[in-house]
């Protein structure tokens, strides 16, 4: 069995034990600043900040936290329950390429509350949540192949208990929105540069068509709206990866780095070294902005 010794880079796992007090989990901090994160409460209530707005959430509960900063969880004293984070990419490994994987895309870079499971629903995810946690905990021997497959359970779970799964199936049937569709095919097929003709062919509408609904309802143009989702990934993969500008270019489809970086430079005004640099310092990458055209879809 290959064991990764670095899995503990991009991957946590907490067993959230009763207390006599409350105590606050933060998301979005360094080291795990791009995490994903599930909070599995088994029972008892916790308080969830994000966008300065509070939620009260009575277990049990599942929530789920795309990649973000300032989000926090406050458990109320009693309550238990389990808390794992991985990077993006072990979401990108537990997701893969199954027909699930564009709706499983779209669904885990989103923010989403699923409370009242009952008792049987809750049985079921404790097993997955314990043995993501478990594996973590193998001293010298966890695996970075077992935390993604415990890491697709959870968020197939996830997806289903939310109801995402009987909506997408809807929307396959071309009775769903249409913007929710561009969506997921965008995520599907970013990365294959495809033209906004071949986007409006699967949607079975015109170019002009969906021009229309997405100048309508975001302001933004079609291309915008890919753009945006590339330009978004090509951020988070300068920041979280290892690998050479050049790697990063072939990885995301560009035919070479230098129309890569121009891209690039276009959208964000400064080239993927000038921003790798600044994203290497505790403050830089503050001053420009992710792209939030693409979170801001239905």
């Amino acid at each position: 069995m290959h064991n990764d010794a670095a899995i503990h880079h991009d991957a946590r796992g907490d067993t959230i034990e009763p207390t006599i007090s409350q105590r606050v989990i933060r998301m979005g901090r360094q080291p795990q600043r791009w995490f994903h994160h599930v909070i599995l409460l088994a029972a008892g209530t916790m308080t969830l900040a994000r966008n300065e707005t509070a939620v009260v959430v009575q277990g049990p509960a599942l929530v789920f936290f795309p990649p973000s900063e300032g989000e926090s969880a406050t458990i109320a004293a009693g309550a238990h329950g389990y808390l794992i984070g991985v990077s993006p990419e072990i979401i990108g490994e537990a997701i893969g390429d199954h027909a699930e994987s564009p709706s499983l895309r779209l669904f885990s870079s989103s923010f989403s509350i699923t409370d009242g499971l009952e008792n049987a629903q809750r049985n079921e995810l404790v097993p997955l949540f314990q043995g993501f946690i478990s594996e973590l905990h193998q001293e010298g021997r966890a695996s970075r192949m077992v935390a993604s497959a415990y890491m697709r359970l959870i968020l197939m779970a996830a997806w289903r208990l939310s109801g995402a799964e009987e909506r997408s199936a809807t929307t396959a049937t071309g009775t769903g929105p249409i913007l929710q569709r561009f969506r997921q095919s965008v995520e599907a097929n970013f990365r294959q540069h495809w033209s906004i003709a071949d986007y409006a062919a699967e949607l079975g509408i015109s170019t002009d068509r969906l021009h229309a609904i997405c100048q309508r309802t975001l302001k933004r143009s079609p291309i915008e709206l890919v753009h945006d989702r590339l330009v978004q990934e090509a951020k988070l993969r300068l920041e979280r990866e290892a690998r050479s500008v050049q790697e990063i270019s072939d990885s995301l489809g560009f035919r070479d780095p230098a129309n890569f970086s121009h891209f690039f430079k276009r959208r964000t005004g400064v080239s993927p070294a000038k921003y790798r640099a600044l994203a290497a310092t505790a403050t830089g990458v503050t001053s420009i902005p992710l792209s939030s055209g693409y979170y801001e879809w239905p």
